[in-house]
Formats: structure tokens, sequence, C-alpha cells
């Protein structure tokens, strides 16, 4: 069954569901976002029963947004529980604290941070909402001078939101360790036995040391084959330990050079946001995430990789860092856009007016040609902005 809201579903997840003729919970949102009459729609009341009546039901959700709809209707269930474990920063800790006893962190309200003392702090550290998304909020400390910048950032007016609370409220922040590394995004799911079923992993790229943005994910044989068996052994003890069976996530982690694994955060019942993601294992992989979780079904790695080359498949945020106001801004130029990236296979362009972005790009990169994507990952984009 598959929960719709907003801000966004792809053509490809939508398509997914009407060839495969899941169940999608007919809510106001839903319909709003849907407007086919040929879908597998199910009443609210039907599948509240359903789901109530179920043990470990399945349920896809595309957005967070999704989240107040289960724990209004789903008391019943272990999901509410299990969706809080993970999306609440502070809860997320304390449940592996056992597992990493040694990591540092700490729950600040949002009052405290304009006088609080970073001298009794261990630099670098990472300042974040406990329950956040899309990197808002987020800053990264080394310096005294990187905490005065947060300070003036980290304000009420700066961090209004169009999330609903239970997906991202600035009253409550983390304060934790710096981890070392290299990060990545996972795309994963716990089947119905309680196995770790991996469908994705992704090098998030930073342009630089302080950098927090999401502009480039990038995907490989090469990123699959080195790190999927570690992502599942590191998995396994966080699904025992919260009892998950059909249970859907996105895990942001970091790997440093001896290959230890440290958590960042674990996004419960969906894949990455705004269906970018699992839509970018069928490009790179030509397999369905969202199919293949429904279905209980596993990826086989050495059937699609036989015969495939090592192309670099990435996903680009094209984020608004230009510094120019959206109202100064005629049309971002797409097609010039084309002209510099090797092969764009989908645009998605965005209403910038009302997102911090100009649109999504999902790109095949040749191995040979990787300067592409460190150029897009630098830019500031005011090359394709038209006044």
């Amino acid at each position: 069954m598959i929960l719709i809201d907003h801000p966004y579903i792809s053509d490809f997840l939508l398509r997914t569901i009407k060839e495969n003729n899941f169940e999608i919970v007919s809510t106001q949102e839903a319909r709003s976002l849907i407007r086919d009459d040929a879908m597998n729609w199910i009443s609210e009341h039907e599948a509240k029963h359903k789901l109530l009546n179920t043990a470990n039901p399945l349920l896809y959700t595309n957005s967070e947004n999704s989240l107040k709809w289960i724990f209004d209707n789903l008391k019943g269930t272990d999901l509410p529980d299990q969706i809080k474990l993970f999306k609440d920063k502070f809860k997320f800790r304390e449940l592996i604290q056992d597992i990493f006893p040694d990591f540092i962190f700490r729950k600040i309200k949002i009052d405290e941070i304009q006088s609080l003392d970073i001298d009794a702090l261990k630099l670098p550290f990472v300042i974040k909402p406990s329950l956040g998304f899309f990197s808002i909020g987020v800053q990264i400390i080394h310096t005294k001078s990187d905490w005065h910048f947060a300070q003036k950032k980290l304000t009420y007016d700066n961090l209004k939101s169009i999330y609903p609370k239970e997906v991202m409220d600035a009253s409550t922040f983390i304060i934790e360790e710096y981890i070392e590394g290299e990060e990545f995004a996972i795309d994963a799911y716990f089947n119905n036995e309680g196995g770790v079923v991996v469908l994705n992993i992704m090098h998030h790229v930073f342009s630089s040391r302080t950098d927090v943005s999401d502009r480039l994910y990038s995907t490989s044989q090469n990123i699959i084959r080195s790190y999927k068996e570690s992502i599942e052994k590191f998995l396994s003890p966080i699904g025992d330990k919260a009892g998950l069976k059909n249970f859907p996530l996105h895990l942001e982690v970091r790997i440093d050079e001896r290959g230890t694994i440290r958590p960042i955060e674990i996004n419960p019942l969906r894949f990455g946001g705004w269906c970018t993601t699992a839509d970018l294992s069928w490009y790179a992989f030509k397999f369905n995430s969202y199919q293949y979780f429904i279905q209980n079904k596993k990826p086989d790695w050495d059937e699609i990789f036989k015969d495939k080359k090592d192309e670099i498949h990435s996903i680009v945020l094209l984020n608004n860092n230009s510094g120019i106001k959206p109202s100064e801004i005629c049309y971002f130029d797409f097609e010039k856009l084309q002209q510099d990236l090797e092969h764009i296979l989908v645009i998605r362009e965005l209403d910038y007016n009302k997102y911090p972005a100009f649109g999504i790009v999902f790109t095949e990169t040749s191995q040979d040609n990787k300067k592409e994507l460190k150029e897009i990952l630098n830019s500031d984009l005011g090359k394709y902005i038209r006044q």
C-alpha cells in the first residue's frame, strides 16, 4: 500500500503504481496530486482497517508529510514508534548508543543557541534540527567563526519551513561530534523476515569541508560492489533492535579510510526525498526499487552488472546558491546546462519561487569525464540564470 503526499510525485513512481495496480490511499493530498480515477484507490477507512489488522504492514510513503496520517491512524501498530526512533535524531542516537558507545551527542533548544559557549564542546561538531529534512538548518562547526556564522543562521525566522512539524521542527536541535569520512546515501528495506535488502548506494559528494548541500549524489557498479555487504552487516543489528520488517528506509552514513561505517541518520518509510534515489536505481541499474520493496524482491547484482560498463549515474540538485533573488530571475537555461553535461537522462524543473532549487536532473557520465561532475558541484549556477 502506498501513501502519497506533497510536495512531489514523479511520473516514474506514478507509472509504477498504475502498472502494478498497487493500492494507493485516497487521501485529499494524494487526490490533489493524482487526477486519475483508474488508479487502484483505497479509501482511508479501508486502508486503516487493513493496516491495523496486518502484522508488519507493508506501507511506502513518497513524502514525510504522510507521517502525520500514520501517527493519526495507525496507533495500533508498531509503525508510529518505529518512525519516531529514526525521525527524531536524538532518539536515533539513543537507540544505537550501545553500538557506538563513544559517540558524543546532546540536545539543545533553539533559544539556547545564541548564548551557548562552545569552549566546553569538542570541535569540530555538527548542529542540526532534531526533526529535520533536506539539510535545512544543518551547520558544521570547525572554528569559533563558524559558530558565530551559525548563530546568525539558526533562528526561527531563518528556519521557517514549508514542511509540517512532523517533518521539520526547528524548536529542538542536536549537537553531535563531526563524523570523518566520505558520505554515502543508501536506499534499503527490511524484508518480511527482517533481512536487509540494499537497493542503491550513492556517494554524496561535497564541494568543501563546510558544504552541507544536496547538490550531487552518484552511484556506480564500483560503489555498489565496494559497500553493499558492509552496509548489510551495519543495518542488521539496527533492524533487530527496532524490530523492523517490511520497512523501507533511506540511510545516510560516513565511511572512513579504514572502512568503518558511522551513521548520520535513517529516514523511515521512504527512499530518497522527491522521488530521487529510488528513481535513479531504474536509470542506473534497470530495476524498480518501489516494485522490489512492495513485492519483497532482491536485486541480483551479478546479473545486473554482467554486461554493464561502470558508468556514473548521478542526481544533481540545482539549488539556488547564486545569491540572486528569485524575483530577479527570468528563467533557468536548461538548454545551456544540457550542452555542459555529457548525458542528461531526465530534467525535472521546479518552481524556484516556491522551492530553493531550479530543478533536479539525472545524468550519466563516463568514468573519464568526472570533471563535469566536479564543475557542476562547484558551480554557483550563475551561467545558467537569465535575468
